[in-house]
């Protein structure tokens, strides 16, 4: 990944309205697939020879398309009610504000692990409650150098732990954790920088409960500025905004991110041995930490939650090759720990709350299934019927661009569009990424650069 200019102007995200305002944006995913599923409709019911709203039934070939329309729009309408009851946590009091270790893990990062440590040390936190452990994980640059300059630059708050060689960057967590005094041990990226407050925000919800175990935080596109950028800044509205609010509203956010967590430090430092020797179908998992750390937690009887006001800036890949790596390592991780999750979720893992995440895990598993069968007919559905091939196109883009709609209610401008033209790129570039996941699942390499 490229550097970003250390200049950048960073636009902070702005949540407007509450109540029947959340509800109509929460909509807006939803109202997307009423969109997509209105034009095929209504270009059926008017098609040549056409008998009413079943022109397109007339194939057996499109009824794996109306499933996964049928199953879309239900996940999408649980998804939206939840986000609609999502409330933020307020912050708490400073009397009882938590120690905190933050874990920085890094790898050929140079200079932006430096930026990274002083945004933890320029964040609203008392210094005698904070400090920061950094990993070096065998680089080969210069990254332990920029490291050394950060700690003399803050005498006593940076904790400098060097690997002679590469050993992975769950091993890098586990070592910054084993060494953190914390009570709450937050993880980011060394390639990201939080805002001033993201500290005090991701603390407030275990300030609130007892029964909080991790914190996902906000991730914000740091470079936006290149193409692949503006389409992840809109993705990752959805991602990880949009999804993790519903997820809270229900106390299980599937994965607590690698760009910024938080975690209970007793919730996770028993099983730190276990996670480091997991392994899938015999083999090593070195890939997924976040996503199994989540699912440490969640088994464990805790909640984890999402809080929107704790924002961090994140480098994405530039380049399709970056881009599709990150997206098989984060697919891998989806395949490894759905089965981890699959094996407790009909458990009395915790005392509360466990129909909806089974619920909506099957359902999102289930569209996944339904939506890869309606791909793979899809070309024996077009040479049959090829008028329906551009009324396609025109759905995908509909329904994406409705959805996008998302974007302006944290920002006010036309950035949104880049929604549209995501989705289209994924469709057409991304989509093999999921089925090459599940056949290489036990491929234990990171394959990050």
């Amino acid at each position: 990944m490229s550097a970003v200019d250390a200049n950048v102007t960073h636009e902070k995200p702005q949540v407007r309205g509450s109540g029947l305002a959340a509800l109509a944006f929460g909509s807006l995913p939803t109202l997307g697939v009423i969109a997509g599923a209105a034009w095929l409709i209504h270009i059926g019911g008017a098609a040549p020879g056409a008998h009413g709203l079943y022109s397109l039934a007339a194939s057996a070939l499109c009824v794996p398309l109306a499933v996964v329309a049928v199953l879309q729009l239900a996940y999408m309408v649980l998804q939206s009610l939840c986000y609609a009851a999502y409330r933020p946590h307020p912050l708490g009091d400073d009397a009882s504000l938590p120690t905190v270790t933050v874990v920085i893990p890094a790898f050929n990062e140079g200079a932006m692990v430096r930026r990274s440590i002083g945004s933890i040390v320029a964040a609203d936190y008392p210094r005698e409650k904070l400090e920061i452990v950094v990993v070096d994980d065998g680089s080969r640059d210069d990254t332990f150098f920029h490291m050394e300059r950060a700690r003399a630059e803050h005498p006593g708050m940076v904790t400098l732990i060097h690997f002679a060689g590469n050993r992975g960057k769950r091993a890098g967590l586990a070592a910054g954790m084993r060494a953190a005094r914390g009570e709450i041990i937050v993880t980011i990226d060394s390639d990201s920088e939080i805002d001033r407050m993201t500290l005090r925000q991701m603390v407030a919800p275990f300030q609130a409960s007892p029964r909080v175990g991790a914190v996902a935080g906000r991730v914000v596109v740091l470079n936006r500025d290149s193409f692949i950028g503006s389409m992840l800044d809109v993705n990752y509205e959805l991602a990880f905004d949009f999804s993790r609010a519903a997820q809270s509203a229900y106390g299980a956010v599937a994965c607590c991110p690698g760009a910024l967590s938080a975690f209970r430090r007793k919730a996770i430092l028993p099983h730190l041995g276990a996670w480091m020797r997991q392994t899938f179908w015999g083999r090593p998992v070195n890939h997924g930490e976040d996503q199994a750390l989540t699912n440490i937690v969640l088994r464990g009887g805790y909640d984890t939650v999402y809080q929107r006001h704790a924002v961090i800036r994140t480098l994405v890949p530039e380049r399709y090759g970056q881009l599709c790596r990150m997206f098989l390592r984060w697919e891998r991780s989806f395949v490894v720990e759905g089965f981890s999750f699959a094996r407790f979720m009909f458990t009395r893992y915790r005392p509360a709350n466990r129909v909806l995440p089974a619920v909506m895990f099957l359902l999102g598993n289930v569209r996944l299934v339904a939506f890869y069968a309606a791909l793979l007919l899809l070309p024996l559905q077009l040479a049959e019927r090829p008028e329906l091939a551009p009324h396609y196109a025109i759905a995908l883009v509909l329904s994406a661009t409705v959805t996008a709609l998302y974007h302006l209610r944290n920002h006010r401008n036309l950035r949104f569009v880049f929604g549209t033209v995501y989705a289209v790129y994924a469709f057409l570039l991304l989509q093999w990424i999921l089925p090459w996941a599940l056949v290489t699942v036990r491929d234990e390499r990171w394959g990050t650069r």
